[in-house]
């Protein structure tokens, strides 16, 4: 068998929903697997009202079963929204601050990043409007004028 030794193999991970909810309850620092959970029920259906086609089929096949059902679960918005006004929107959903849903997001968002792999991180930031690279823990690269 010949394998090109200069290209790594970069698959994502695979991992079961509870190991998921441990990674986001250490990412997010939370008290209880519970909260984590609560965490990723909230982004994670938000996330499926802003991402469409290939990507997110894709990405649902990657997530944990139960977690690919909540993001599958939900509609797309005809409006997509910005990375700020996503966090906004699920400010206003939860009940809670900006800054407490932009902790949650970074949490949930960096199991997804893992799960997602760097190329299909790639494509979903594509397809979403500005500011979600930061949201994910990537940076936002913008062209100069």
């Amino acid at each position: 068998m010949i394998s090109d030794l200069r290209a790594p193999l970069q698959r994502p991970l695979v991992m079961t929903y509870r190991q998921m909810l441990e990674k986001v309850r250490y990412e997010g620092a939370y008290p209880t697997q519970e909260r984590a959970e609560e965490a990723v029920r909230l982004v994670l259906a938000g996330l499926g009202r802003q991402l469409t086609g290939d990507e997110r089929v894709e990405l649902a096949g990657r997530l944990p079963f139960e977690a690919a059902a909540v993001l599958t679960a939900q509609v797309p918005d005809t409006q997509p929204l910005t990375g700020w006004s996503f966090v906004k929107d699920l400010a206003d959903r939860a009940g809670a601050t900006p800054a407490t849903i932009r902790w949650d997001t970074g949490a949930v968002l960096a199991a997804v990043a893992a799960l997602a792999g760097p190329d299909l991180l790639t494509r979903i930031l594509r397809r979403l409007p500005n500011g979600y690279a930061l949201l994910f823990g990537r940076a936002e690269l913008t062209q100069a004028a």
